[in-house]
């Protein structure tokens, strides 16, 4: 086993120069990129801060009592953020997820769903609102959260062993009260209900299949995720990737599954039904998902731009740097048509793939930036 090195890195990378605006440029099309991507999907980090310390994501060993988080004044307000996600919906965004860190730990997120609530597309539609949380605060936060507008949740849980979740988590977080938020964000209506599980080999990966005996049926959508190389301090290594095709295997010695076809354009996720005795479907018992983030590039179709805490536009979960728009949203003479402008402009130059690259490499990262933005800071 080699040895562990985790780089103490600022995980908030250098600023790219905005584009160049013309002087008559067109808004009347929708934004592609240089692969012929749309922009559809707009993730927003509400917060840099977390109170768990999982290992892929925030480790004890870098974000310990003295790390430095942003100030308050740093961060966007709530007006800022509903400003900006309008321009994005603008621009073709239909889907915006809230982020963090733990997103449920900035004060008063209420107010700021409720405002992206009330967005609309140009022809009218309501946006597909989300928010992806630790669960940690969801069993007291579920129902203010429905009330306020927001559509469903994604819930992180590692494991149902309660010694493996607390080892994970690393702040001794009991497994029961995250299965109390998901119970109470069911009963609150905020669905369907998505639980994510990052599988480290030697880990949690003996957790696999309890976790599919304890969703299957319920209608919650279980999904496994290969540990990914964010950032620059989880201390990523290959041999710690159990790729999504062990795992269906896995979860088949027991649990006979049927390919579903995707969801929507861009999903992360590949789709798997239980099946019946006949071997066929059976959407009573539900599905289940595999994101193969390091063994099945899925940049092919990726529709995602991530926002940060404090306004930096990222086209990549593996981005080494973003576009600061906090200083177009707070310079008095931006108008939003400007910051429109902008947005197409940077999402028209973007050609970002980083983990076809990274398959054609292979698993050599010695090439990758060594400054990739932290996962904790733009979200997963």
């Amino acid at each position: 086993m080699s040895e562990r090195v985790i780089a103490l890195l600022d995980q908030r990378p250098p600023i790219l120069p905005l584009p160049p605006l013309l002087a008559e440029q067109d808004l009347s099309a929708l934004p592609v990129d240089r692969l012929r991507r749309p922009l559809t999907d707009l993730r927003i980090s509400v917060t840099d801060r977390c109170n768990f310390r999982c290992s892929y994501c925030m480790p004890k060993e870098v974000f310990d009592k003295d790390y430095a988080y942003l100030p308050h004044d740093q961060l966007l307000s709530f007006e800022e953020i509903t400003r900006i996600a309008s321009v994005f919906v603008d621009r073709g965004v239909r889907k915006i997820r809230l982020t963090g860190g733990e997103p449920l730990l900035r004060k008063n997120i209420e107010i700021l769903i409720a405002q992206l609530a009330a967005l609309r597309t140009p022809d009218g539609q309501a946006l597909d609102l989300t928010l992806t949380t630790n669960g940690s605060l969801l069993a007291r936060k579920a129902q203010s959260l429905k009330d306020a507008g927001l559509q469903r949740v994604t819930v992180s849980l590692d494991g149902l062993d309660d010694a493996v979740f607390r080892q994970m988590n690393d702040v001794d977080f009991p497994v029961t009260d995250v299965l109390a938020g998901i119970e109470a964000a069911r009963a609150a209506g905020l669905g369907p209900i998505k639980v994510n599980m990052v599988v480290k080999r030697g880990t949690n990966d003996h957790e696999i299949l309890s976790m599919a005996r304890h969703f299957r049926g319920t209608g919650i959508v279980l999904r496994f995720i290969e540990y990914m190389d964010v950032g620059a301090t989880n201390g990523w290594r290959m041999d710690e990737v159990l790729p999504s095709a062990e795992v269906i295997r896995l979860l088949q010695t027991e649990l006979p599954l049927v390919q579903l076809d995707p969801s929507a354009p861009g999903e992360t996720a590949e789709r798997w039904g239980y099946a019946d005795a006949q071997g066929l479907y059976d959407p009573t018992l539900g599905e289940i998902g595999v994101i193969s983030s390091v063994t099945q590039a899925f940049c092919g179709d990726c529709n995602r731009a991530r926002l940060s805490t404090e306004g930096r536009l990222y086209l990549c979960l593996f981005a080494s740097q973003g576009y600061d728009l906090r200083q177009l949203l707070r310079d008095p003479t931006k108008s939003n048509g400007e910051l429109a402008a902008t947005v197409d402009a940077i999402w028209r130059g973007r050609h970002d793939q980083y983990s076809v690259l990274r398959s054609q490499q292979g698993a050599d990262t010695t090439h990758a930036p060594s400054r990739r933005v932290e996962m904790s800071y733009i979200g997963g």
